[in-house]
């Protein structure tokens, strides 16, 4: 924690230095209201300790320019015992609290503990409430081989510092696993923020990220803490990195290279003590090869990059989920559903599911409206449901290559979808069967499910063993 101590008296300023670093604060200490205001514009500062009667500016207009600086920066002042008045107008002004001489050391050591801890909190709150938007209260559910090594890797990789670049599609749980990154780490005490780069508008990434200063630019009436220095001691996720703009992927690499940020507007560099975990949709190097992603960039943050498979990968998981999410929101919603049918569970399995579990999870909410007697039947999920015979964005591609490939273009477009991820399916199975030798139990490995999938899909796809090296 970094505390400026004003105070003009040099026994009574080297006394609370001495104590302050006894309770394993870092000190700045000055010796008059200028020199103050000059420190507060040069690094954050956790809290502001000072007396009231200082050479040049007082106390009082050290404590207005920190709150120009950041409303939420705790400010303790320091009177003698015939300034109470004094003291009394600057906590309506925002002092924090105050404390006369003669003071006893440990009660203010107490008065500034509860400044620090009433800080945090706020600053806590501040994080949950703008991460809480984007995040599920899903948990790890599944037991395939897929999601258990991804869970594996997420695990290992979170006790050391190193950068980490989930790769999966939309809906399948990034932030999920940068979360188990962080809470297996040893930040786990300190701040999760989460950034979606595809939510912010571009003009106002940089300031998000980074903070500005005071007047940096039209609005700017105080100094803005940007994500990164919010998630100090802690870990920032940045969601659909592949959708940042060029100019500020070179101000992150940067960044990420020396440690260090400038505030839009600052010219003094701010620490870094942050953890980077990055997630993206997209295909990466592809976006290089196009010239919107920076190859330098690229290898920065793909240090360790950890797959997370789409659920039609790992549909021995889609009965597990199905039942979580029938379950909480029966509870959620008051609604007595005990489970599925059969033909219920039938569709769930044999739909592609392009929005993974995120679609999944929708569609089991409406299902527990829709359900009657009890239980979620076809119906709720079948035909009449808004998963079959809809538009699927994340196919698109797919059905724009159906007619070069000789995919049948009749029916819904669910059903051309349904065609075209079969016919992907197949080729790749076949491809990864091929680099095996028709081993099966490493095919199952790469492929990411279970041996027992693997073996229902050579089986439906007819794809002809191969016999050197198959077991």
């Amino acid at each position: 924690m970094n505390i400026l101590l004003v105070e003009d008296k040099d026994g009574m300023r080297d006394m609370l230095t001495r104590a302050l670093l006894r309770e394993g604060y870092n000190v700045q200490p000055v010796a008059d209201g200028d020199a103050a205001i000059r420190e507060l514009g040069a690094r954050p500062w956790d809290l502001v300790l000072t007396d009231l009667k200082l050479p040049g500016r007082d106390g009082i207009e050290v404590l207005q320019a920190a709150h120009e600086i950041s409303t939420d920066l705790p400010v303790v002042v320091m009177t003698a015992f015939g300034s109470i008045e004094v003291a009394v107008d600057a906590m309506r002004k925002g002092a924090f609290d105050f404390i006369t001489k003669p003071f006893d050391p440990d009660h203010l050591m107490l008065v500034l503990k509860k400044a620090l801890d009433n800080r945090r909190l706020q600053t806590e709150n501040q994080i949950l409430k703008e991460s809480a938007k984007n995040y599920s209260e899903q948990t790890m559910i599944g037991e395939s081989a897929g999601l258990r090594a991804a869970v594996d890797q997420s695990i290992r990789v979170a006790a050391g510092d190193t950068t980490v670049l989930l790769n999966g599609e939309s809906g399948t749980g990034k932030e999920l696993f940068a979360r188990l990154v962080h809470d297996h780490s040893p930040r786990a005490k300190g701040p999760f923020v989460a950034v979606n780069c595809a939510a912010i508008p571009e003009q106002l990434l940089e300031s998000e990220f980074f903070g500005h200063e005071r007047g940096a630019f039209t609005g700017a009436d105080q100094r803005h803490i940007g994500r990164f220095e919010l998630a100090r001691g802690g870990t920032i996720f940045l969601d659909e990195i592949g959708d940042m703009d060029l100019n500020l992927q070179a101000k992150l690499l940067r960044v990420l290279q020396d440690g260090e940020l400038y505030r839009v507007g600052g010219e003094k560099p701010v620490p870094l003590d942050v953890r980077v975990v990055a997630a993206t949709h997209q295909d990466l190097p592809r976006l290089i090869e196009r010239g919107t992603f920076r190859q330098d960039l690229y290898y920065r943050l793909c240090t360790f990059p950890v797959r997370i498979p789409p659920l039609r990968e790992r549909r021995e998981d889609i009965a597990l989920l199905a039942d979580h999410f029938v379950k909480r929101y029966a509870r959620e919603l008051g609604r007595d559903v005990r489970g599925l049918s059969p033909e219920a569970m039938a569709t769930l399995m044999d739909y592609a599911w392009p929005g993974n579990v995120r679609e999944l999870q929708n569609s089991m909410e409406r299902a527990v409206i829709l359900a009657v007697n009890g239980r979620i039947e076809r119906v709720d999920v079948g035909s009449d449901s808004p998963m079959v015979g809809a538009a699927v964005p994340s196919v698109q591609a797919d059905i724009a290559a159906a007619e070069e490939t000789g995919i049948p273009m009749h029916g819904t477009l669910h059903q051309v979808a349904a065609h075209a991820l079969r016919h992907y399916e197949s080729l790749y199975i076949r491809q990864v069967m091929d680099k095996t030798g028709g081993n099966k139990s490493r095919a199952s490995e790469i492929l990411g499910v279970s041996y027992k999938t693997l073996l229902n899909k050579v089986k439906e796809y007819g794809i002809e063993p191969v016999p050197t090296g198959a077991d």
